[in-house]
Parts: C-alpha cells; structure tokens; sequence
C-alpha cells in the first residue's frame, strides 16, 4: 500500500521509510510540508502519516486544507503535541488517528493497517479471497492455511486486489498504488507480479480483463 509521509526530521522520518518499505510499505516521504500537502493531489495514497511540528506549515493547517478540498484519505497524526487537548483538536480537524512520540514502528504498522482496512470497508484483520489468506500485520499469506512465500512487491499487488475484490484494477492504477516516486518501473512489472501471483497461489487467482486491467472475482 502507498503511504504518504510527511516528517521534517530527518532521523525519524528516514527510520520510517526504511522499517515500513521493510514490512511491504511504499513510502513516499516529504520533509516540507508545502510540498507535502500538494502530493496528496498528485498520487493515490491509501493513508498520511503527518507530523505537525512542521516548519512554515502547521500540520493542522495542511490537514484542514485537505479536508475543505474534499481528501478523504486516512491520516494518522504523528506527533510530539501528546497532550489530550492537542489530541483532541487533532481528531476533531480530521485526523482518523493519532500516535504521539516516541513511538514503536510496529504500531505505526498496526495504526495504518487498521486506517486501510476500514477505508476499503474491510474489518476483519485477515483478508481472505476463496482459500487464500493474507495477515497485513505478519505479511504472510496462506492458501488453504499452507503458508506461501511472496516477494514484498507480490504481497502489495495482492493485498491490493484482495482489498479491491470484484474491482477491475487497471496496470496504472496498480503501479500508482504499487511504487513511490523513487522506484523505477519496468513497463513490464506489473505484468510479472501478476503471473507469479497466478504461479503460487494458482492460475485462477486473477483475472485479466483484456485492455482494461485485471480483477480477483468472486
């Protein structure tokens, strides 16, 4: 899933990157805010992280805006302000969560993953689709309950066709979901995670909808 990170400090905001590419994250991190608050208009992120110690910008500000131009995209306030009023005034202008510093990288994980879920109308911690399981926490996928062993990129196509079921995707769609800014793309990649997907958890677990894209359907 692609996340949208905005974190004027260094330190953290490169921690992040790294532990959340690691656990199957595409990140794309900006230390400014005003070029952060433009990048939600720019690409289809599933959830923000936003810092709102920022310098120039008011995280709260950058939220607010959002919110009047109509974003509904998940965010997950990160923050030193861990005070219940400053909590408070960050839920009530948006925010859908809030996580003071410091903090523990596998509950940024558990904090996004729960954001995605309830967007995509999915309440459940496991994502299932016929005898095929995937846990976003552990990053593992079982087909009928026997664990099969997918690459980080195969794991973020799959979870997001899991969590689109009965959806045609296009290829672009899922490569603006797929890479952050930094990757490089092969004009093929797509193609390849979805025959390994049919490869490992059988030729049957996507659909391709010629010249439109491709769907896991019911």
């Amino acid at each position: 899933m692609r996340v949208l990170l905005i974190e004027d400090d260094n330190l953290i905001g490169d921690g992040i990157k790294i532990g959340l590419e690691k656990l199957g994250f595409s990140i794309d991190w900006f230390d400014n805010g005003e070029d952060g608050k433009e990048a939600l208009f720019q690409a289809p992120y599933d959830a923000v992280i936003l810092d709102l110690g920022l310098p120039h910008i008011d995280g709260l500000d950058i939220l607010h805006e959002w919110r009047q131009s109509g974003k509904k995209e998940p965010v997950l306030i990160l923050t030193a302000r861990g005070d219940v009023d400053q909590r408070i005034l960050g839920l009530n202008s948006g925010a859908d969560d809030y996580l003071a510093k410091p903090f523990d990288l596998k509950e940024v994980q558990a904090r996004l993953n729960a954001l995605i879920r309830r967007n995509n109308g999915t309440f459940s911690p496991d994502i299932t689709f016929k005898d095929v399981r995937f846990s976003p926490q552990s990053r593992k996928v079982f087909k009928s309950e026997c664990e099969v062993v997918l690459s980080p990129k195969e794991l973020i196509v799959l979870e997001l066709l899991m969590l689109n079921k009965n959806k045609v995707l296009s290829k672009e769609q899922i490569e603006n979901k797929i890479y952050s800014w930094d990757d490089e793309v092969q004009s093929n990649a797509v193609e390849v995670h979805i025959h390994h997907l049919r490869k490992k958890l059988g030729k049957d677990i996507v659909k391709t909808i010629n010249k439109i894209g491709y769907i896991m359907e019911e």
